[in-house]
């Protein structure tokens, strides 16, 4: 049974406080009113809603946003590393700074709109504010579930439209460009193999000889790698590896001949453990003459002198000046300084620089993962400007390009789901008619009509 006390204020005046029994017996305060008749209804309120199950502590109801979050729901909360890593941005960047010093009772559904309004304001593209507004209710969800808050404020609030992205598929002869353009064979057979399986870049870089089947000419996907920042490595680490892929499901894929025959040549004498495309040595990563063997001789310089560089001067090309001061990456100046390095680390005046390697590697000499940035940086960009391609194409693009594809050729709808590891069917019905002939049938019945006589 609740009851309210009678107690004097700092300023001589009555005040009543209330207070009810929750359903465990212990006597919980729901607050301090001027008249006994309001405390009476508090703890009234108080004692029907602990009843039903829908209790709020009014003293945690009260902590600050900030507190609750970084002492309660960040640690706690069950999500992947990088997700983390874009929540906690996220966090820092747009919700603490304006919610921090509320409490969490006074957060109303007015001061998130309030809040999506001026982030809009401030140039904020549409799909961030709708990604804040997904942190921000997951914060809420978790404090009315608890029942720290009595409602969540971001219920039916609406993020700004994110208008959907325009997809360009390359096509076949576009690859062939980029293929053409990569500078070493082992990067080409790994792109290919990206074409052709449609792996995201963390299953293909963390691929192994044992998940290779050449025999049935089959490929399982069962892990995947992730590159995150120290502070959120659980080691203090760079990668990590997760024993299941982003669909949580592992899923076997048939490889053609045509690819079989080159990763069964590309992993011969190989163990089971081996990375099938490890990243190249910490010399070769470093070294910007990465297309070709570090003490290979230097490429005839072609003559003449460099483009003025930021200073005006020019240097004669295939020297290590006019490799650092021009900067000139010709084929001659970076052959120079692929020989000056060769000739130092044989000396012993260069030594090489260790790679983290990944939590669970079985040992230092297996192989490190390859960067995705080194990666992007060192190979795929310069690979693009070669190819002369008038669109930006990701890495991750070859995914989509992979999908669509298949179904271009006729795949089956269900079939092209499975191989790409998506949990829902129309994720990849966005792929049909992607490539740019696939409305020509569409126009030719169009003119068919038009131009009839």
């Amino acid at each position: 049974m609740g009851q309210s006390r009678k107690r004097i204020g700092a300023d001589g005046k009555a005040r009543y406080t209330a207070y009810y029994d929750d359903v465990t017996g212990r006597r919980r305060s729901v607050g301090t009113y001027p008249s006994r008749r309001d405390a009476d209804r508090a703890w009234q309120r108080a004692e029907t809603d602990a009843t039903a199950g829908r209790h709020t502590d009014s003293g945690r109801s009260r902590q600050l946003f900030n507190r609750y979050v970084e002492d309660e729901w960040f640690p706690n909360h069950q999500i992947e590393l990088t997700t983390r890593q874009n929540y906690r941005y996220v966090l820092d960047k747009h919700i603490l700074p304006v919610f921090g010093g509320y409490k969490m009772i006074a957060i109303l559904p007015t001061d998130i709109r309030a809040w999506v309004t001026s982030l809009s304001a401030a140039g904020v593209k549409p799909a961030t504010i709708k990604h804040c507004l997904a942190v921000l209710s997951a914060i809420f969800t978790t404090a009315f579930n608890d029942q720290i808050t009595s409602l969540n404020p971001t219920a039916g609030i609406k993020a700004p439209p994110v208008p959907p992205a325009t997809r360009r598929i390359i096509t076949p002869e576009q690859f062939d460009l980029i293929h053409a353009a990569l500078p070493t064979r082992e990067m080409q057979l790994m792109v290919e193999t990206d074409a052709e399986t449609g792996l995201r870049w963390g299953e293909l870089v963390e691929l192994r000889v044992r998940d290779l089947d050449l025999h049935h000419g089959m490929l399982s996907v069962s892990r995947t790698v992730i590159e995150i920042p120290a502070k959120f490595h659980p080691t203090g680490g760079r990668f990590l590896i997760k024993n299941y892929p982003k669909d949580k499901q592992p899923r076997r894929l048939g490889l053609s001949t045509h690819i079989q025959d080159q990763l069964r040549e590309h992993v011969r004498g190989r163990g089971p453990t081996d990375l099938v495309f490890p990243a190249p040595p910490s010399d070769a990563k470093d070294d910007p003459t990465v297309d070709g063997p570090a003490d290979s001789p230097a490429a005839p310089a072609p003559g003449g002198l460099t483009e003025p560089n930021a200073a005006g001067r020019t240097y004669r090309h295939g020297t290590i000046t006019a490799y650092n001061m021009a900067p000139c990456r010709c084929a001659a100046c970076r052959g120079a300084y692929a020989t000056y390095r060769a000739r130092r680390r044989a000396s012993g005046a260069d030594g090489s620089r260790a790679i983290s390697g990944p939590v669970g590697s079985p040992s230092p000499e297996i192989g490190q993962h390859i960067s995705r940035t080194w990666f992007r940086r060192q190979i795929w960009q310069p690979a693009l400007e070669l190819a002369g391609l008038e669109f930006h194409v990701r890495v991750h693009d070859l995914r989509h390009a992979h999908a669509s594809w298949l179904l271009s050729g006729g795949a089956d709808l269900q079939a092209v789901k499975d191989r790409m590891g998506r949990a829902r069917l129309t994720t990849t019905e966005q792929y049909l008619h992607t490539l740019p002939h696939a409305d020509a049938a569409t126009i030719t019945a169009l003119n068919n009509i038009r131009n009839r006589s």
